[in-house]
């Protein structure tokens, strides 16, 4: 006899989901990839505002109250273009995901860095060390749950990017109107960018990754107390923060910090420490760093969770063995948690291959975009394919226009991509990244390996994947 279906457990409010679309997010981490365009870098950021992220946040907003099933991107584009297509989409955003962790965890060891001896920084084997301890310590921590995981993020953003982001803030405005020299020029001409060359276009992609993200908070429609009222409110409130903190901090760090001396590992951190220098105070230097290092444990404990539970969507519908699909207690996919963390441990030593932590951030970096963009195609195609397949599909929230509208902000979400794409197998010539063959074979080979990844797996599909197991049967299952 089968047990009655067990009700999900809503426990997401309007702003501890707006919290965790911050923390996947924002996050003062991604500052200096942004703040490399000098003052044109606010150009770059409202142009990638304007093309990328407003067609996103719409489009995820369109798609979370539509089809408010779980697992995120894999049910919306496996309800436009099948299953096959649902499993490659939702593959990519974790394996992104998985390759993006080395990037935050090095700038969680650069803050710990600073907080203990900034000579460390630049310490290949003591980044690995910290990685490895403080990604494994976070997967045990979302162990406990949704509830836990939310309040992570929501103390991560207030205390690790709310606080250290108004402090650059301030203090870049105090530097400003005290008349201290300025490394950018502050002019119509130097706000225009250019584009002359490829390399004036090349760290746009990194601006398109900061903006990455949106949609990764559908996957939790389930613990959204009113998903179809909340889930746009809370996109419009963290977009709306996002935004406004992102400019006036790239801008503080592209003032102070020489463009050539920018680490894009450590970035915001070299922003305070010619703050601090320049008012004697070197006594808030260990204070920020661990602030620092606190946001991003913040926003990277979000990601851990989250497209890991859309993996699990589609492991339950057979996509994967059996032996991935165990749950907790709390819900939490534990068998693919720790498979993803042994992932990461292997990647992280990237590290060691590269000429130094810049370059070996910026390859991954790279990587992440390629890959990432390659998912959003397909989901703001999705988005197009539904509008025509279930027009009479209640959507709660609509992106206005028609049948127009929907082409004009995916078509634009679609172009987008495909141009950060194309640009990131053009190697920057800011950050020495190795032999070029290398470096583009590294992103082809990367692409290749991610895309044919759900094929390879499938390929191998056994009849018993699509069992249901036991807590299945019984309808008490996550999704």
């Amino acid at each position: 006899m089968k047990k009655k279906a067990t009700a999900p457990i809503r426990t997401l409010s309007v702003f501890m989901l707006a919290m965790i679309n911050l923390a996947a997010i924002g996050g003062v981490k991604n500052w200096p990839l942004t703040a490399e365009y000098g003052f044109s870098s606010i150009f770059y950021f409202l142009l990638g505002a304007c093309i990328f992220f407003v067609p996103l946040a719409l489009v995820t907003a369109e798609l979370a109250t539509g089809i408010p099933k779980a697992g995120g991107v894999y049910a919306w584009v496996k309800e436009a273009f099948g299953h096959r297509a649902g499993f490659l989409a939702v593959w990519l955003q974790w394996i992104e995901n998985v390759i993006w962790y080395p990037t935050v965890l090095s700038f969680i060891a650069a803050a710990f860095a600073y907080a203990i001896n900034p000579g460390l920084v630049d310490n290949t084997f003591y980044t690995i060390i910290v990685i490895l301890i403080v990604f494994w310590g976070a997967t045990f921590a979302n162990l406990f749950g949704m509830k836990a995981s939310g309040w992570i993020s929501a103390i991560g953003v207030i205390v690790g990017t709310f606080i250290p982001a108004a402090l650059i803030i301030l203090l870049g405005i105090i530097w400003y109107s005290t008349g201290k020299p300025l490394q950018i020029n502050l002019s119509w001409d130097s706000f225009i960018p250019s584009m002359n060359s490829i390399d004036d276009l090349v760290f746009f992609s990194g601006v398109m990754l900061s903006l990455c993200g949106m949609e990764m908070s559908a996957v939790h429609v389930r613990d959204v107390k009113n998903p179809k009222t909340d889930f746009p409110r809370a996109i419009l409130l963290s977009g709306v923060i996002l935004i406004v903190l992102s400019i006036f901090g790239v801008l503080a760090i592209a003032s102070l910090v020489p463009q050539k001396e920018i680490s894009l590992v450590s970035g915001s951190l070299q922003a305070f420490g010619y703050f601090v220098t320049a008012y004697d105070l070197n006594w808030l230097t260990p204070i920020i760093a661990v602030l620092f290092a606190i946001g991003a444990f913040g926003g990277m404990s979000t990601w851990i969770v989250g497209p890991t539970k859309g993996l699990l969507a589609a492991a339950q519908h057979g996509d994967l063995p059996p032996y991935f699909r165990a749950i907790n207690s709390r819900r939490i996919p534990v068998r693919l948690l720790i498979a993803q963390a042994i992932i990461v441990t292997i990647l992280s030593l990237v590290f060691l291959l590269m000429p130094s932590l810049s370059s070996a951030f910026w390859i991954l970096t790279a990587m992440i975009v390629q890959v990432y963009l390659i998912m959003y195609i397909m989901m703001f195609a999705a988005a197009i394919k539904l509008r025509h397949s279930q027009p009479r599909l209640e959507r709660p929230y609509k992106i206005p226009g028609g049948k127009i509208g929907i082409w004009t902000v995916s078509g634009l979400g679609i172009a987008s991509s495909t141009f950060a794409i194309l640009i990131g197998f053009f190697p920057p010539s800011q950050i020495p990244t190795g032999n070029t063959f290398f470096y583009i074979f590294f992103l082809v080979l990367s692409i290749l390996l991610a895309c044919i990844g759900p094929w390879v797996i499938l390929r191998f599909q056994k009849p018993n994947w699509k069992k249901p197991l036991a807590h299945e049967q019984s309808n008490d299952i996550l999704f």
